[in-house]
């Protein structure tokens, strides 16, 4: 079958290349439309409990991740300089397209009675003139609870302007624009007034995020070309094969964006590693056939019977390589995560994309480039390589159990360091801890508990149950309001009962001893007659569903990471369903907070799934290829060992499970494996020709071990610009591939062969 393949490939270069180039101009073409997503990326399945809640929120009030701060803490807050530069700011916010609504110390509101009527009037009608003025609309809004704690903190002197989004526009490419409209106006109130500015919530943070994903993945392309196409000269000393190798990836990006934009998928933090990762991936295949090829020409000298025992021999082991770190991707595909399955999804496709493109490439730019000169042949067969080689070889006929032993012995001291990984992830850990993101978000952490959204609702479970049975539903809200004041991770609530409490604040003449939920039968002259609950009031609206069945009740809370929230919220529930009991109201504890907890949760039960279906599939595919159960079976070891190893190695660098390196098992196995592969390969093949289990070792080290070396360490330099990232994540995903592959290296050039030589009255 390889050799009719091989005489397809050769006989027809014109038209392979024909075809090569237009695929690659019309996948160049669609990865022009390729955007970067706009919306929060879902990793839950749908069927998940907490994200059908998650979802039913949504459906009855809207997304809850549209609210930007603006924050800053000086002691002249309230000089009329610096007011009159923030009502400036606070307008120009405003009329920006996209916003819904601007809060701030010069754009507040006021409940107003007049006979029998209510109305809501703006508390600062014009821009203040005179320090009087200032001074006089200061008392005024700290005697107002509140926004005490939602927009001034007068322990410390800081506000914040709350800025909330139509969620179309936020969803799209506007809200850069738009996030970067309100940083300028910032910028431009900082510098005038020497004061420290500050920029978070989801907006921001989505914003930011994603410019620093664009930015990165153009940088680890140029990178990682770089650094494979210097390892690749260093390694062959051949500027025409790194010319061919960075071709074929550059046709391999080609297709992965153009794949993306295809199944109108966006680039995400985990899509926008695809083409970094493809330009690292696709080499080693170029390496193992380039190598053959020089191996060919140095028995015979004959280039075109090179280049087809070339395509004949490695075609077939290629094929099974690139199908394992296919399926090291492609196993992501069955965790019903929507961001999961993108990435996987498309990077299965174009590795092996990228191993036809090889296949075809190669074979068809050596036929047109001269022949090597034999110092080329030579840089890949010196003697340092050849001795290197014989030692791995007498270690495997001689020191098998010092083999044995010494992995035995690393094996069992980074298990020790398997069991010290935390499972652990917050919102913004994988930036460094000095990123302006970062350093943000802590500043209102401590000035106002946070910027992170937390949704407590409650259903009545009848239409109109909110205001029925004389505001029962409402003492029950404020009595959950004191539960979760207990808990210093939670802002000051924004609710229903909270703008209640403010009319009636109005009602009893303004005094703040009056900020108070009213005895039932004021309740009930309030709730008829105040506008916040009456159907045209859009505040009322953003409290309570169209049916006046469920309420909300908002919280902003401190990134605390996942194991903190889990423990608090482990404490909370109960109280809240004891709260509860005996009525028929149900509340429910949801919010992106609560989706960030799940979905680490989730992505680590399928880091089990996904590398135990991996493992199955790679092995199912040996098997029916090699034919040899006990030997398929313990050929993994040499692959899963080399994931202990990274694990101990998280383990005592702390570094804790999360969803950005999660992903480092399955990927680190497929890679892993196609070393496996080779050996495995070209050993069956000495087999076949009628030599000795124990010669056909010898003769497999020396036909794949140079290459096996020289694509670990390709890999493992590829991998390791990832440890430039500014995401913590990205950093130790590069970094631990990269260690993983060079140990996948070691216990498949060494304990592979020992296992074989073990187990030799096995044939493969």
């Amino acid at each position: 079958m390889w050799s009719s393949v091989a005489r397809v490939i050769l006989s027809y270069r014109a038209f392979w290349l024909g075809l090569l180039l237009l695929l690659t101009g019309l996948m160049a073409y669609f990865g022009t439309r390729l955007q970067l997503s706009y919306q929060l990326a879902r990793v839950l399945p749908l069927s998940d409990s907490t994200q059908q809640q998650y979802d039913r929120f949504r459906q009855r009030f809207g997304a809850d991740g549209t609210l930007m701060v603006v924050g800053w803490q000086s002691n002249r807050w309230f000089d009329l300089p610096v007011y009159q530069d923030w009502y400036t700011m606070t307008e120009q916010v405003g009329k920006l397209a996209g916003v819904k609504q601007v809060l701030s110390t010069t754009r507040l509101y006021t409940l107003d009675k007049r006979d029998t009527a209510w109305t809501i009037n703006p508390l600062v009608k014009r821009i203040p003139t005179t320090q009087a003025a200032v001074d006089s609309l200061k008392t005024h809004i700290l005697s107002l609870p509140f926004y005490e704690g939602l927009l001034v903190n007068p322990a410390t002197k800081s506000t914040l302007m709350a800025i909330s989004f139509d969620e179309k526009k936020l969803n799209s490419r506007d809200r850069i624009a738009l996030v970067e409209s309100i940083r300028q106006y910032g910028s431009t109130f900082a510098e005038k007034n020497h004061i420290d500015i500050h920029y978070s919530g989801l907006p921001s943070i989505r914003t930011e995020v994603m410019k620093k994903v664009s930015k990165e993945m153009k940088l680890f392309m140029g990178l990682a070309a770089a650094v494979t196409g210097l390892m690749v000269w260093l390694l062959f000393r051949s500027g025409r094969v790194v010319w061919l190798s960075m071709v074929i990836v550059a046709i391999g990006v080609c297709i992965a964006v153009g794949t993306l934009a295809l199944f109108h998928y966006d680039i995400t933090l985990l899509t926008g590693l695809l083409p970094p990762l493809l330009i690292v991936i696709g080499v080693p295949n170029c390496v193992f056939l380039v190598n053959k090829y020089h191996q060919e020409l140095a028995v015979h000298g004959q280039k075109q019977r090179a280049l087809e025992a070339m395509i004949q021999q490695i075609g077939l082991s290629a094929l099974l390589a690139n199908v394992t770190t296919a399926i090291g991707f492609g196993v992501f595909y069955f965790t019903n995560s929507r961001l999961l399955m993108e990435f996987g999804v498309v990077a299965a496709i174009s590795v092996l994309a990228v191993y036809v493109v090889c296949l075809l490439l190669v074979p068809i730019g050596l036929s047109y480039l001269p022949v090597p000169k034999t110092t080329e042949r030579q840089t890949l067969q010196g003697e340092s390589w050849v001795r290197l080689l014989t030692k791995v070889d007498y270690w495997v006929h001689h020191r098998r159990q010092l083999i044995y032993g010494t992995i035995a012995l690393i094996t069992l001291v980074s298990a020790l360091g398997l069991t010290r990984i935390r499972v652990e992830g917050y919102v913004v850990d994988d930036l460094p801890k000095n990123d302006p993101v970062y350093t943000d978000l802590r500043f209102f952490e401590q000035q106002f508990k946070g910027a992170l959204p937390l949704e407590v609702m409650i259903d009545t479970g009848t239409p109109n149950g909110v205001f029925a049975g004389a505001g029962r539903v409402l003492y029950k809200i404020r009595a959950l309001e004191r539960v979760m004041a207990s808990y210093p991770e939670f802002s000051k609530p924004n609710s229903l009962v909270n703008a209640i409490r403010f009319a009636y604040q109005g009602y009893r003449g303004g005094e703040a001893r009056y900020y108070v939920l009213p005895p039932a039968l004021e309740l009930r002259k309030l709730t008829n007659g105040v506008p916040l609950t009456g159907k045209s009031s859009s505040l009322a609206n953003s409290f309570v569903d169209s049916t006046r069945q469920a309420t909300r009740v908002s919280y902003q809370m401190a990134d605390i990471g996942s194991i903190r929230l889990k423990a608090l919220l482990a404490h909370l529930r109960p109280r809240l369903d004891s709260l509860m009991a005996g009525t028929p109201y149900k509340v429910s504890l949801t919010g992106h907070s609560l989706v960030f907890l799940q979905s680490n949760d989730y992505l680590l039960g399928n880091l089990y799934e996904s590398l135990l279906l991996a493992i199955g599939l790679i092995a199912l595919v040996g098997m029916i290829l090699f034919r040899s159960i006990p030997i398929i079976l313990l050929s993994k070891l040499p692959c899963l060992i080399p994931l202990v190893v990274t694990a101990g190695i998280m383990g005592f660098a702390d570094i804790a499970f999360k969803p950005s390196t999660i992903l480092i098992f399955s990927i680190a196995f497929g890679l892993a494996s196609d070393g496996t592969v080779y050996f495995l390969t070209s050993y069956r093949r000495h087999l076949q020709l009628g030599l000795e289990p124990s010669e056909a070792i010898s003769q497999a080290i020396h036909e794949t071990g140079i290459s096996l070396i020289f694509t670990a360490l390709i890999l493992a330099g590829g991998f390791a610009v990832f440890a430039a990232s500014g995401f913590g994540g990205t950093a130790a995903l590069g970094v631990l591939v990269a260690t993983t592959v060079l140990m996948a290296c070691l216990t498949n050039l060494v304990l592979l062969p020992a296992l074989l030589l073990t187990l030799k009255r096995y044939r493969v």
